[in-house]
């Protein structure tokens, strides 16, 4: 589940397109559509009076949860996603009513609401992770906490978010209240387009940052160096009609009584989402996210040094003890110690903010999460720490800063003050017996799974989510090592890992297509208060379809154009790399035309598009004889529309690329 806060920060890490809205909402789905949340309650209530049956009821209601959900009212999110559920809407109210449930913190009913739908999509194994991160966050909400938090007085009805500390007792901070530069609405959140603004926390005063920093793109997410004559920070721009914008990280540096022309950092990639740059102390290193496919999953935590000249070097990835195969963001460094925010590592709901710190042996310990009450059931991240804050009495260790989404905040990203305090000293029972040798150990636990599917024969239709695949073999190799293990029923495998190594791991079965994945132990350090870590990867191998079309996502032309545009890359790179891992098959490329122009021409045109992808696939290394191109045309629309009444919307979606096996 993707929260509103969620999309609103990770405008500067996802490809967004900038865009205005000007048409008038005139119904209920329209409002959602456009992130008009408060306009899209008032209509959908009337449409709910008048609705008839049950099932209309239903998708009505999940529409309203929808919207309390992004107006950050959980209690009433979860009335109505219960509504549907109980009006048939099916398997996705009742994951919304659980995710709800978990966002505010009624653990134990969102621990059986997901069981409950593990049985209903016919899955347990999805939501085991959901149910076990439940019964660990009831826990820690009986604990002592180690911090005491209030809310910001200069937050605002709309977003403030990644505090910096900045010169002068001020707080450099992002938001998208209204007067944010530019006059264009953002139609992703319905606000103004984000920028950095300057908060003079003496007087609780928010004004604009001066200098070329803001922009009327998207901005934010900055960080100073020690002596704030050097900035980094994320904009979101480059898209065009159709385009996505991409986020980059730019550079200013003082220049005389103001900032220079922010300039992107050299080591970045056309394509690729990069945001939430920290600085080391001594300023020689850069960390930041990236959506990279090359990546472990999500967006995930890299660093860069800084070179001889004062560019930086290429990016390094960090280990799997930090990043997941979801999201690892906003990262904040105090001196050895790395703090971040993760949806990977168990937490309380949304992303949580965990710590790690660098260990003698140069690796990782194993990121510890902060618990309530910084961490919450809503979203939090971008916490920093004040060490030149006055401490109230000794027993205050430092404050800072962060950013949370929960329900008692003032809009709908709110920054706040933490305090750490020292906690009296746990009773120490003396162990008579003389400490033990400490044994390190790396385990890890692989999956191997297949999809499943709303309508079983069909693989266009909505996936529900995953389940073991039982007799699956997976071929696992290490250096010159070679080994073959076969699943058992719960799709299972069990490895102990050495130190410092690379593994690749295939899977395979019957009826299926191969898969591959990959595990990396370097820069995992061995930590004395965590000796046994444990590790999962998931393997999702896809059945085979055998002659029937499946969709590509992603992969979209121009109006009247063949070409294969940069965004359908990545979508036809993974389709080569299937290739390559399932030598045995052969495909047919096969592209659909809009209704647009005579059908003579849509055939040419759609030939002429297949053929493109064909050319594609061969250039990526794969046999032209295992390829064939296939034009339909505009005989087989996906949108349904009359064709003069078409949105530009529905013509994308029908001129569309699809594969199939047909050998």
């Amino acid at each position: 589940m993707i929260r509103y806060s969620y999309i609103l920060f990770a405008l500067l890490f996802a490809a967004l397109s900038s865009c205005t809205y000007t048409e008038k909402v005139r119904d209920g789905q329209t409002a959602i559509e456009v992130k008009q949340y408060a306009v899209a309650l008032e209509l959908l209530q009337k449409e709910y009076e008048k609705s008839k049956s049950r099932v209309e009821k239903g998708r009505i209601a999940f529409k309203i949860g929808e919207a309390y959900k992004n107006l950050n009212q959980s209690d009433l999110a979860i009335r109505w996603y219960k509504i549907a559920y109980d009006n048939q809407y099916g398997w996705e109210s009742l994951r919304e009513y659980a995710f709800a449930l978990k966002q505010a913190e009624r653990y134990d009913e969102a621990a059986r609401a997901f069981k409950d739908l593990g049985i209903e999509i016919g899955s347990p194994y999805e939501y085991r992770r959901e149910i076990s991160a439940c019964q660990i966050a009831q826990g820690w909400k009986d604990l002592r906490p180690e911090y005491e938090v209030e809310v910001m007085g200069f937050n605002s009805s709309r977003a403030e978010y990644a505090p910096v500390l900045y010169k002068g007792n001020q707080l450099v901070i992002t938001s998208d209240r209204a007067n944010s530069t530019g006059d264009d609405t953002y139609n992703w959140t319905g606000n103004a387009f984000s920028d950095l603004f300057l908060v003079d926390l003496e007087s609780n005063t928010v004004s604009d940052f001066t200098g070329p920093l803001n922009t009327e793109d998207n901005e934010g997410t900055a960080i100073f160096n020690s002596d704030y004559t050097e900035v980094y920070f994320t904009r979101c721009f480059g898209g065009g009609k159709w385009d996505a914008d991409h986020c980059k990280i730019m550079r200013s540096e003082v220049s005389g009584n103001s900032w220079s022309i922010p300039q992107p950092l050299s080591f970045m990639e056309e394509g690729i989402n990069y945001g939430g740059p920290a600085l080391s102390e001594d300023g020689q290193r850069l960390y930041f996210s990236a959506d990279h496919p090359d990546g472990w999953g999500g967006h995930d935590l890299y660093y860069s040094e800084r070179q001889t000249d004062g560019t930086w070097g290429p990016p390094q990835l960090m280990t799997r003890v930090i990043n997941t195969e979801a999201d690892e963001m906003f990262p904040f460094v105090d001196k050895d110690t790395l703090y971040f925010s993760s949806r990977g590592h168990t937490g309380m709901g949304g992303l949580d903010i965990f710590k790690t710190y660098q260990l003698q042996s140069r690796g990782w310990a194993s990121p510890y999460n902060l618990k309530p009450p910084v961490n919450s059931g809503s979203d939090d991240f971008g916490y920093i720490i004040d060490y030149n804050a006055p401490r109230q009495d000794e027993d205050v260790l430092y404050s800072g800063y962060f950013t949370s989404r929960r329900e008692e905040g003032i809009g709908n990203d709110d920054i706040y003050r933490f305090t750490k305090r020292k906690l009296p000293p746990e009773e120490v029972v003396q162990d008579e017996e003389p400490p033990k040798e400490i044994e390190y150990k790396l385990l890890l636990k692989g999956f191997v799974l297949e999809k499943l599917y709303e309508v079983p024969t069909d693989p266009n239709s909505v996936v529900l989510g995953r389940k073991p695949l039982p007799g699956s073999t997976v071929q696992i190799q290490f250096g010159p090592r070679k080994e073959e293990v076969t699943v058992g029923e719960d799709g299972m495998f069990e490895l102990e890992l050495e130190e410092e190594a690379d593994y690749t791991f295939l899977a395979a079965k019957e009826g299926y297509l191969k898969n591959d994945a990959a595990f990396s132990t370097r820069g995992i350090g061995r930590d004395p208060n965590n000796p046994v870590q444990e590790f999962e990867i998931e393997i999702v191998l896809d059945r085979i379809f055998l002659d029937k079309e499946i969709r590509l996502e992603n992969i979209y032309y121009d109006f009247d154009k063949a070409n294969i545009r940069e965004d359908a890359q990545p979508t036809l790179n993974d389709l080569a790399r299937n290739l390559e891992l399932n030598p045995d098959i052969r495909i047919q490329l096969g592209s659909h035309t809009d209704c647009r122009g005579s059908s003579r021409y849509n055939q040419d045109l759609a030939q002429r598009r297949a053929q493109a992808a064909v050319d594609y696939l061969i250039s990526q290394g794969i046999d032209p004889g295992r390829l064939v191109a296939f034009g339909y045309g505009e005989s087989e629309p996906e949108a349904d529309c009359i064709c003069n009444r078409c949105t530009e919307e529905e013509h994308q979606i029908n001129r569309r690329t699809t594969f199939k096996i047909i050998e």
